[in-house]
């Protein structure tokens, strides 16, 4: 389970966000290409926008329940 304790610094503001378990694997970048992406140095995925509309969100959470080690967590806010 991601902690938000834990989150990278480059998730912007909201709900979702991705912690430093992250491996960088790319099923959240495939799964919701539209909030989810690699950091530059290609070291984690991080959320680069929160989803604005029902199918982004659909497909943030298909990502969440998606990553192999639960790096992406939902706050709910």
């Amino acid at each position: 389970m991601a902690n938000p304790e834990n989150k990278f610094a480059d998730n912007v503001a909201g709900p979702f966000y991705v912690d430093d378990s992250c491996i960088a694997c790319g099923i959240c970048e495939t799964e919701a290409p539209e909030n989810f992406k690699l950091s530059d140095d290609g070291d984690h995925a991080f959320v680069y926008k929160q989803p604005d509309n029902d199918e982004e969100r659909e497909a943030s959470i298909a990502a969440m329940e998606s990553c192999p080690v639960d790096a992406i967590g939902d706050d709910g806010e």
